[in-house]
C-alpha cells in the first residue's frame, strides 16, 4: 500500500463510528479519498435519471480546481454518465475520452474517478467521484478504497430509507392505535392518556375540568329499525356533530360503542352554570335531523351527565365513574318522563 494510504484505515474506521448521518459520514469519506487519490476535488453527487440532471451534494475542494456544492448539471453531459455508460471508473486524460463534455471544459477536469452508489435493488443513487485539473495517476489500492466508501455510502442511505419509512409506518401505527377505526376521533385508550395529562397539568396549575359522559339513548332501536349499516353511519355523523361543535382546546373521544366523552377546562367562576351549558350544548349537538345516505332519522338527543374535576384530582377513572353516574341519573329521568 502506498505511503498515502498509511492511516486511512484509522480515518475510515473513526468515520464509520462518529456519526449516523449521511452528511456527517460523507464529508469525512471525503477527505479520505482526497489523501488516498492525490486529486484535488472529491464529491458526491445525486441523479435525477427521470429530469435528466444531476445535483453536486458534498464537495471538498483541496487546491485549485473547484467542484461548487449545489452545482446542477445536464446528467447527459456529465462524466459520470459516460463512465457509467463505458463501465470506465478512472482516466487521467479526459480530453482524449470525453472530449465532448462540456461540463469537463468547463471545469478544467483532466483526471476523472467515479463509483456509482446504488440503493435497494440497485437504483442509481448518484456517483462517488474525485476530479483533479492536471494528469494524476491513481493506485489501484485508492480504486479499490473509492469502491469501498460508495458500498458503505449506500448502505446508510438504505439505513436511513429503511428508518424513514419505519417512522412513518410508526406515526400511522401511532394514529390507529389511537383512534377509534369508525369514527376517527381519538378512541378510549387515547382519552385515558389525554385526560391523565391534563388532570396532572391541572394539579399543577389548579386548574378544573368539565367531563361530559355521553350515551346515545335508542341506539339499539336504531340498528334494528335501519340496520348496522345505518347505525354506524349515524355514530359517524354524531362523531363529526361533536368535533365540529365544540369549544377549542376541548376534547372528544369514542368511550366505546353509543358512548363518547367530552372533556375541557372549567371555568371557575360558577362550576354549576358551566356544567348546565356544557349539557345543554351537547344534548343540542346530538339530537335533531340525520341524513344518512337515503335514510332520515329524526333523533331526540343523547343523555348527558357532567362532572367537575377537583383540584387534586388523583386521575381520571373516578372521574369518569361520576359523570358516568351522573348520565345515568339524567337516563333514568328521561325514561320516567315519556
Amino acid at each position: 500500500m502506498t505511503e498515502r494510504m498509511d492511516g486511512v484505515l484509522d480515518k475510515l474506521a473513526t468515520a464509520i463510528t462518529a456519526t449516523d448521518d449521511i452528511e456527517g459520514l460523507v464529508r469525512p469519506f471525503l477527505e479520505i479519498l482526497e489523501a488516498a487519490t492525490g486529486l484535488e476535488s472529491t464529491y458526491l453527487t445525486r441523479v435525477d435519471e427521470g429530469e435528466g440532471v444531476q445535483h453536486i451534494l458534498y464537495a471538498r475542494n483541496s487546491r485549485q480546481l473547484e467542484i461548487p456544492e449545489g452545482l446542477s448539471v445536464e446528467w447527459d453531459d456529465t462524466l459520470c454518465k459516460r463512465a457509467l455508460d463505458e463501465g470506465r471508473t478512472y482516466t487521467n486524460d479526459v480530453a482524449s475520452c470525453w472530449g465532448d463534455s462540456g461540463a469537463a471544459r468547463d471545469l478544467g477536469i483532466a483526471t476523472y474517478i467515479s463509483e456509482p452508489v446504488r440503493v435497494g435493488d440497485g437504483e442509481l443513487f448518484g456517483t462517488l467521484c474525485g476530479a483533479s485539473g492536471s494528469q494524476v495517476s491513481v493506485s489501484e489500492d485508492a480504486r479499490r478504497l473509492l469502491s469501498m466508501l460508495a458500498t458503505i455510502i449506500a448502505r446508510q442511505l438504505d439505513r436511513d430509507r429503511l428508518l424513514a419509512q419505519l417512522k412513518r409506518e410508526n406515526l400511522v401505527y401511532s394514529h390507529y392505535a389511537l383512534s377509534d377505526p369508525l369514527t376517527g376521533i381519538p378512541n378510549r385508550r387515547a382519552l385515558q392518556q389525554e385526560l391523565a395529562r391534563s388532570l396532572a397539568n391541572g394539579r399543577r396549575e389548579g386548574r378544573r375540568l368539565h367531563l361530559a359522559f355521553i350515551d346515545l339513548d335508542g341506539f339499539k332501536a336504531i340498528n334494528d329499525r335501519y340496520g348496522h349499516d345505518a347505525g354506524d353511519r349515524f355514530l359517524i355523523r354524531v362523531a363529526q356533530r361533536l368535533k365540529d361543535g365544540l369549544r377549542k382546546g376541548d376534547y372528544v373521544a369514542r368511550y366505546g360503542g353509543d358512548e363518547f366523552v367530552v372533556f375541557g377546562p372549567a371555568c371557575a367562576d360558577d362550576l354549576e352554570a358551566g356544567r348546565r351549558v356544557i349539557r345543554q350544548r351537547l344534548e343540542e349537538l346530538t339530537s335533531g335531523t340525520f341524513h344518512l345516505e337515503g335514510q332520515v332519522i329524526h333523533y331526540d338527543g343523547a343523555s348527558v351527565g357532567v362532572e367537575t374535576s377537583t383540584v387534586d384530582e388523583p386521575d381520571g377513572k373516578s372521574l369518569l365513574a361520576r359523570a358516568d353516574a351522573a348520565m345515568y341519573s339524567v337516563k333514568q329521568a328521561r325514561r320516567e318522563e315519556s
